[in-house]
């Protein structure tokens, strides 16, 4: 949006409605607010006189409802608007910084999406003196104060970074700078969402370069508007509803009661969603009741009826999907982010909610619907008579990435009071949970659930005037409460409704009415307070969360436009606690706990610790929390030190699993057992509203990592000619020994290039093992090899005895022997492993054999025949039922070369009876030769001779 066009927005904020004030600054999400940052103030009224700031502030007109302030000392300084009349405005406490930050990071994406790769176009710029394009975050290239400071900063050593917060990756500039920018490439991913950029320590002129946060995902485009396609929207007068993808929050589309918005960069940018005519009346296009959005398109609830638009269609969703044809009476999305979970069970978990008054059904995606309760079901479940009444009251995913709430309405009579009961149901186990929660409203009382992010199932709910809290798994609920009117918002707030309420991942939760008044609390906390006033009450707004994870509010106007604005919400929490004096129990409270998700495989722990910094004599301590199956030992540690006044509490916690898996009577329902999801979070045993971060939430996951593989060294698919070809087996080397030799295909793209090894050279696989990120270890433990196309003309050179056995070791013959019904890469392997290393074991059998069995440090080698040369494809799997919860297996192929092969009997004698023959044929042909010659030379020259002198 353009500069004259955000003014234009700005005055149509303050035109009409009640007076107030507010502030902003240049800098984006107000990061910088400091002593060198320009204060800008905004009066909206009619009753303006001047501006009243302490004598240490400076501020260019105090007469102008619209003017700058800068302050030269940092603290807290009080500012307000001086007005005519009775009635005075309210005056804030804003928390000025002394921060020797002053430079920002300013990128742009050019996504690839031919290679799927993004290139993140990095500068840096001084927001003070930043060209408006940068300001509004729409430059594409940067301002010649932007290109002289990047330059300026480089050659003093600044270069940037990007480090990705999931996945712990880190991305360079893969070119020098050029025209005052890096260039980092980077591949579009969809689960390393979160990124930072960051830069070296440099300074200039005493002022550093902050780094900065953001979310960057694939480029996910919004749904085009079509010429002559009709405006949807709610019915006229309601109060906007939006849904964002739980990963990417800048991904929202937002129904109002003229149109429909959608824009996937937090409303820099926006496009209207209009549908096709003919398919909806007019009165059907304007009751839009529900909206979800989802990566297949966006859903519409409209009087009872799903309906779905995509880029390509619009239409109805019944029976043709699996759907109810009416009667579906509210939908939902997730609101947290599980970029990474555990699924035991089902191979996919599911992205919406529909519901009606007696069934619920899951959405996945490609627009697959499934139904998995009916009310008459839960009451079989739960137990309940026959005869009372039990329908759906409201639905909601809760802060678990596998479970959904169910919010049922049971009464008897119906007639006054219901009771709202709560059952969580888990996607993955399919089991359904009834909670310890009870609450007896009216008949006519809606209620609207919204789970915390924490590890154990904490929500609020609202009706129209009260929020209702339920900590700490349930234990700790009540309403919550206010200086005045015991909890009644809408007595606070001239008798507006609750319209929606927002919570973030640092626990901040706001309040928002009807009329844009707002309240504020954090989680766990059981009073909220007043936050001033920053928004008109005739404006239409919304609160949602943008690119850098920080709220922000969504104004749309009556002209059909849409407007975002930044909210400094931390600013406005410390001027109301300045005001009420309330303070933070602690000073500090950190954590090592970098990720939102650990991946646990056996024999790994995973080790945390957390520490807490606060006044003595208070007894502050720290409390670590987990939600899930009771899979992992825990342990904790606290270190405890007390200086100059202050305490310092330092709790390490080890989590563990310590299980023999061998020889088990059945290992894949124990590893079924001690596999699954468990939810953790380590938060004070006291906080505040004033406490920067209130509990740190992560996942930890027991089970099998599917980027976990292992691989062969000195294999791969680069040193030989990459082609399929053909070779035949003798029947007499096959293990089965059939009648006819076999004719094997080798698969170069999956068995990758063969190893030629000498006949004579004994054969050590080293086995390895991987992950998305490379290389992780020499795999230690056992494993075991075998051709995989039935060959068996090969041994090992370790017998058992030599390998220490003190009875019969298993072999691929024995293990055959026994499970005959298996196939042969099933007969064998960490479920049925049994070592021969105990007297308690086995037989003592024939020890002279060979052992088939290989690990790293045993000296095991495969042996080659010496009458014939050959090509084996093996595969190696994993042997140790104590290595991971995988089954690790990978293919290597091995040709041997250098054998002379010996003579068939049938062609030494074929090649004798020819030498013979041939020897016989000369001696006959050179007898009548020389016959000849006798003839010619001797015979008739003697006797013609002799028949001369007779006739003389």
């Amino acid at each position: 949006m353009s500069a004259s066009g955000v003014a234009v927005l700005l005055s149509w904020l303050s035109c009409c409605g009640s007076a107030l004030w507010r502030y902003s600054s240049n800098s984006p999400n107000y990061h910088i607010f400091s002593t060198r940052s320009t204060i800008k103030l905004e009066y909206e009224g009619t009753l303006f006189s001047e501006w009243s700031v302490p004598g240490t502030c400076s501020i260019k007109n105090k007469r102008s409802p619209k003017t700058e302030l800068r302050c030269s000392s940092p603290g807290i300084q009080i500012i307000k608007p001086v007005v005519t009349g009775p009635d005075l405005e309210e005056e804030r406490y804003l928390s000025v910084d002394s921060s020797h930050t002053c430079f920002l990071w300013y990128y742009k994406v050019i996504n690839f999406t031919n290679n799927l790769t993004q290139v993140i176009v990095i500068w840096i710029y001084d927001p003070e003196n930043a060209d408006p394009s940068e300001l509004l975050w729409n430059a594409n290239e940067p301002s010649l104060n932007s290109i002289i400071l990047s330059k300026q900063l480089a050659t003093l050593g600044q270069k940037p970074a990007i480090y990705t917060i999931l996945r712990r990756k880190v991305y360079f500039p893969h070119r020098k700078m050029k025209n005052g920018t890096w260039h980092i490439l980077i591949p579009m991913t969809a689960d390393d969402v979160l990124k930072e950029i960051r830069g070296n320590q440099v300074a200039f002129q005493d002022c550093f370069t902050a780094d900065i946060f953001f979310l960057l995902t694939f480029s996910l485009l919004t749904i085009p508007e079509i010429p002559g396609f009709l405006p949807v929207s709610s019915p006229q007068g309601s109060q906007l509803m939006a849904d964002w993808a739980a990963c990417v929050p800048s991904f929202v589309v937002v129904v109002a009661d003229m149109e429909t918005f959608q824009t996937n960069d937090s409303f820099r940018t926006w496009t209207r969603i209009r549908v096709p005519p003919n398919i909806l009346t007019d009165d059907e296009r304007h009751s839009v009741s529900d909206v979800t959005l989802s990566q297949d398109g966006i859903f519409f609830l409209i009087n009872g009826i799903l309906y779905f638009k995509n880029y390509n269609a619009f239409k109805g969703l019944g029976s043709n999907v699996n759907l109810p044809d009416g009667g579906i009476i509210g939908i939902t999305s997730r609101k947290w982010c599980w970029i990474n979970y555990l699924l035991k069970d089902k191979g996919r978990r599911s992205s919406m909610a529909i519901w009606t008054e007696n069934e619920v059904y899951l959405g996945y995606a490609l627009l697959k619907f499934v139904k998995i309760i009916t009310t008459e079901k839960l009451k079989e479940l739960l137990n309940m008579s026959s005869a009372a009444t039990l329908t759906i009251h409201n639905v909601e995913y809760t802060g678990h990435p596998l479970e959904l709430a169910l919010l049922l309405n049971y009464c008897i009579t119906c007639n006054i009071i219901k009771t709202i009961y709560l059952v969580i149901y888990n996607e993955d186990t399919e089991q359904w949970v009834f909670q310890d929660f009870a609450l007896d409203v009216t008949t006519d009382t809606f209620l609207i659930p919204n789970f915390i992010y924490s590890a154990m199932p904490e929500l609020i709910l609202w009706d129209k005037h009260r929020i209702y809290y339920y900590y700490h798994n349930f234990t700790d609920t009540g309403v919550l409460q206010t200086p005045t009117e015991f909890g009644n918002l809408s007595r606070l707030s001239h008798n507006s409704t609750i319209h929606d309420v927002f919570m973030d991942y640092y626990g901040n939760i706001v309040v928002k009415m009807e009329n844009n008044i707002m309240f504020y609390f954090k989680i766990n906390i059981k009073d909220a307070v007043k936050l001033h006033l920053w928004t008109n009450s005739t404006i239409k707004s919304l609160i949602s969360l943008n690119t850098s994870g920080k709220m922000y509010l969504i104004h749309v106007f009556e002209n059909g436009t849409i407007y975002p604005q930044e909210y400094p919400l931390k600013l406005e929490a410390q001027s109301i606690a300045f005001k009420t004096k309330e303070k933070c129990p602690y000073m500090a409270f950190h954590n090592d706990i970098f990720r939102v998700f650990y991946l646990l495989d056996k024999g790994q722990n995973l080790s945390v610790w957390a520490q807490i910094v606060y006044p003595e004599n208070i007894g502050l301590y720290i409390i670590v929390e987990s939600y899930g199956p009771k899979i992992l030992e825990e342990k904790n540690q606290v270190h405890y030190e007390i200086a100059s006044g202050y305490c310092t509490k330092t709790m390490t916690v080890t989590f563990s699993q310590n299980i023999n898996y061998e020889a088990v009577d059945d290992y894949f329902k124990l590893q079924y057992q001690k596999t699954g999801l468990l939810l953790v979070h380590i938060r004070p045993s006291e906080h505040s509203k004033t406490c920067p971060v209130s509990q740190k939430v992560f996942q930890i996951s027991v089970g099998c990592d599917a980027n976990k593989f292992i691989a062969v060294k000195g294999f791969d698919k680069k040193e030989c000619l990459q082609h399929d070809f053909f070779y035949i087996i003798e029947k007499s080397y096959l293990r089965d020994r059939p009648s006819k030799h076999l004719r094997v295909k080798y698969n170069w793209e999956k068995y990758g290039c063969p190893l030629r090894v000498d006949f004579r050279e004994k054969f050590h696989p080293v086995v390895q093992l991987y992950n998305d990120s490379g290389y992780v270890e020499d795999v230690e433990v056992n494993f075991i090899v075998w051709e995989i196309h039935g060959r068996d003309d090969y041994s090992f050179n370790n017998t058992m005895k030599k390998s220490g056995c003190l009875h019969e070791a298993q072999t691929w013959k024995s293990m055959t022997e026994l499970n005959k019904r298996l196939p042969l890469e099933e007969a064998w392997g960490p479920e049925n492993y049994k070592h021969c290393f105990s007297y308690a074991i086995g037989k003592p059998g024939d020890l002279n054999q060979p052992y088939e069995i290989i690990n790293k440090s045993n000296h095991n080698h495969l042996v080659w025949p010496l009458d014939h040369s050959g090509m084996y494809v093996f595969r190696v799997k994993i042997l140790d039922p104590n290595y991971s919860f995988c089954n690790l297996t990978t293919i290597f192929a091995i040709e041997t070369f250098g054998v002379i092969p010996s003579p068939s009997a049938y062609m030494v004698a074929a090649f004798l009876f020819l030498l013979m023959l041939l020897f016989f044929s000369i001696l006959v042909l050179s007898y009548f030769h020389y016959l000849r010659i006798y003839r010619e030379y001797i015979y008739e020259p003697l006797h013609k001779s002799e028949r001369k002198q007779k006739n003389n």
